[in-house]
């Protein structure tokens, strides 16, 4: 299998149709293919080989859906840039994985001082915003009108797609090696699982860099449906263009849904028109999906639980258990089955399956398993070559599956909090503080506690014109659930930190408590 023969099967069906909505810019998939061959064909020329890693560092956009099918087109492999990275961890990126040619757009072009004074790759700059192109770089449209159109090279397989960072929020990034069968299969699936349909046109509002946003890529290509971008995620310009555009497809994350309900303005506009919204990188409270179903009541919520290293389906959560019966039936609260084609376990430190009900570590088999970390064998040894799990991806992730396989997330191994000799799930302290009616999001952390080695804290963002203290919130938890996991402090601040992909940096929450202390936890 491979990526692009998606764009030939869509060009043969419909080649008038519209394929990319960009502002005011419209391309069908005559065009698109017709510009894809044209930066493959400069790529080429600027000697980029098979496999080649080309970079791109860009908020969304009509060139950004370019560059996912001209890379592999040119037998290249993508690496995407997370956008919220520092000029040195993008750096780091960029020469970890020797990526010669970087595409970049307007936005960020105040950063390339620094970052070209940091990386040692780079020779390249291709530049693909709508400003004037500065001196010394490419210009992405020059480049394009004097390229000739050059074959699809067709690569695919296990041939590498793209190097895929991680996101950092457990330590410092890995390069993921996702091969075309790997991203291939994954839309395949989300295809099968119900979450677009033929000629769908679907909205790119989280940013593209992420695996996630990727995967809304391969299943629209996968249909043959329409790419609508918008530069950034703002709750308004969601909300503006689900109405303008008629939009029946989206993926956001929890902290996006949140902002777009909580819109003042949202039931205004008319979302009659989306029909899917998937949602995934972290746990959603029911609260939220209360509001958001309340909003959008003729819209199929579809949770996916994945991670980069597994193309990113893992588990599945059908739009079924979303609805006010289905959320009596408590599986809400879970991750959902596994996907098709996808298997898990729930094992022990040994290795070992767990009995149904049981806590332990998520293990998964699927074809959309990564080819490895790049340049990091013993990371990739630690993750898939363990004895007796051969091929099977550890997750990090503490779990328990019941009897009917749905997966219900307990927290990271690492992120589990020791107080008093109990262990306590930061998820499930979560999901009870996020019931209080003041409450838009929060997270749950551990820090140092000279009587009970750790103590349960919650660091908590309070809805527009809302009030409650700290003792309101302890109060209400205990209503929910047992003493020992009530938070023993409560943190109000104004928003939380994420990262790119919408998951909350638990890291810097911990900072200021663990800075000083022996045991640090990252």
């Amino acid at each position: 299998m491979n990526i692009t023969q998606a764009l030939h099967r869509a060009v043969a069906r419909q080649p008038n149709e519209v394929a990319t909505i960009c502002g005011g810019r419209r391309h069908t998939f005559s065009q698109f293919q017709d510009r894809v061959s044209r930066l493959a064909g400069a790529l080429l020329g600027l000697d980029v080989g098979p496999g080649d890693r080309v970079g791109i560092l860009s908020q969304n956009s009509d060139r950004y859906v370019e560059y996912f099918m001209g890379v592999p087109w040119a037998g290249a492999a993508v690496n995407p840039v997370n956008t919220r990275w520092s000029p040195a961890e993008i750096a780091y990126s960029l020469d970890d994985c020797d990526t010669k040619i970087l595409l970049i757009d307007d936005a960020f072009l105040p950063l390339l001082p620094d970052l070209l004074g940091r990386s040692t790759s780079l020779r390249t700059l291709i530049h693909v915003g709508d400003g004037p192109t500065p001196e010394g770089m490419l210009s992405y449209e020059v480049l394009l009108s004097g390229a000739s159109p050059v074959p699809d090279a067709r690569r695919g397989g296990a041939d590498l797609a793209g190097v895929f960072y991680t996101g950092g929020t457990t330590g410092f990034p890995k390069g993921v090696m996702l091969s075309h069968d790997s991203l291939c299969q994954n839309s395949l699936f989300a295809v099968a699982e119900g979450m677009a349909s033929a000629g769908a046109v679907g909205l790119h509002a989280a940013p593209l860099f992420h695996i996630a946003a990727i995967t809304v890529l391969g299943f629209l290509w996968t249909v043959g449906g329409t790419h609508v971008t918008l530069p950034t995620f703002t709750p308004l310009g969601v909300l503006e263009t689900i109405e303008r555009e008629r939009i029946d497809t989206t993926v956001l994350v929890p902290t996006m849904i949140q902002m777009m309900v909580d819109h003042p303005d949202a039931a205004s506009f008319d979302l009659s028109s989306l029909e899917t919204m998937v949602y995934g990188a972290s746990p959603i409270n029911e609260a939220l999906v209360e509001r958001a179903v309340a909003l959008m009541p003729t819209t199929n919520f579809i949770q996916i639980y994945g991670m980069t290293e597994m193309a990113p389906i893992m588990t599945i959560l059908a739009g079924v258990f979303h609805t006010h019966e289905g959320r009596e039936l408590g599986k809400i609260r879970s991750a959902g089955q596994p996907g098709i084609g996808i298997d898990v376990r729930i094992v022990d430190p040994e290795g070992h399956e767990l009995p149904r009900g049981k806590v332990g570590e998520i293990i998964v088999l699927s074809p959309g398993v990564m080819l490895g970390y790049w340049n990091k064998p013993e990371e990739t040894a630690k993750a898939l070559a363990r004895p007796g799990s051969e091929g099977w991806m550890h997750t990090g992730d503490a779990g328990r599956m019941d009897a009917e396989g749905f997966v219900f997330l307990v927290d990271r191994v690492k992120d589990m909090i020791v107080s008093g000799g109990e262990n306590v799930y930061s998820v499930e302290v979560e999901q009870a503080v996020a019931k209080h009616p003041a409450v838009a999001a929060c997270a749950v952390i551990g820090v140092p506690d000279d009587a009970w080695g750790e103590r349960v804290h919650a660091v908590v963002v309070l809805r527009s014109g809302a009030e409650a203290s700290d003792e309101d919130i302890r109060t209400h938890c205990k209503t929910l659930i047992g003493g020992y996991k009530c938070p023993r402090s409560v943190e109000f601040i104004a928003a939380l930190p994420v990262n790119g992909a919408g998951k909350v940096l638990k890291t810097k929450l911990r900072e200021p408590y663990w800075a000083t202390r022996e045991r640090k936890i990252a």
